[in-house]
């Protein structure tokens, strides 16, 4: 049992040391496709922390659009201009 399992590890590593090589051609658009792939995905992952990390930030200036518009609101409807308060 024990010389089988030595057997059936080593067979894929002599397999690989019998096989011939292919002398295949890669053409260049394969690793053109390759470098675009991994540039799409490093851009899609700093975009996504940046957006995390934005988010707060833009929470907090859409808070500070809607106040401003709510007092510019409340002054245009008392009839009294910002400038010349109560």
């Amino acid at each position: 049992m024990r010389r089988s399992k030595y057997f059936l590890s080593l067979l894929p590593l002599l397999a690989l040391l019998v096989c011939k090589p292919a002398m295949a051609y890669i053409g260049p658009g394969a690793g053109i496709t390759l470098l675009s792939a991994i540039w799409g995905v490093i851009v899609a992952f700093f975009l996504a922390i940046g957006a995390v990390l934005l988010w707060p930030i833009r929470i907090l200036f859409r808070r500070r659009h809607n106040r401003a518009a709510k007092n510019a609101s409340k002054t245009a409807d008392s009839g009294t201009s910002p400038d010349h308060g109560a």
